[in-house]
C-alpha cells in the first residue's frame, strides 16, 4: 500500500492536533488567533538552531 492508500484507510482513526505558539511571553493555541495574529503566525520565518550555530561560526572564522 502506498502511504496516501494507508492514509485514507486510517483516515476515521485519525485525531485532530492543536498547535501551540509562544505569542507576547505565554503560549496559546493557533485556533484562538484572531486573523490578523493568524497572518502574523503564518509570515513567520522558521530557522534550524544547527544551521545558524554553523553560519556564526563561519562567519567569525
Amino acid at each position: 500500500m502506498t502511504d496516501a492508500e494507508i492514509l485514507k484507510a486510517n483516515e476515521n482513526e485519525r485525531q485532530s492536533v492543536e498547535c501551540w505558539t509562544r505569542v507576547m511571553g505565554y503560549f496559546r493555541p493557533y485556533s484562538h488567533f484572531n486573523k490578523g495574529k493568524k497572518s502574523e503566525f503564518e509570515e513567520r520565518q522558521w530557522f534550524v538552531e544547527e544551521k545558524a550555530c554553523c553560519s556564526c561560526e563561519i562567519k567569525a572564522a
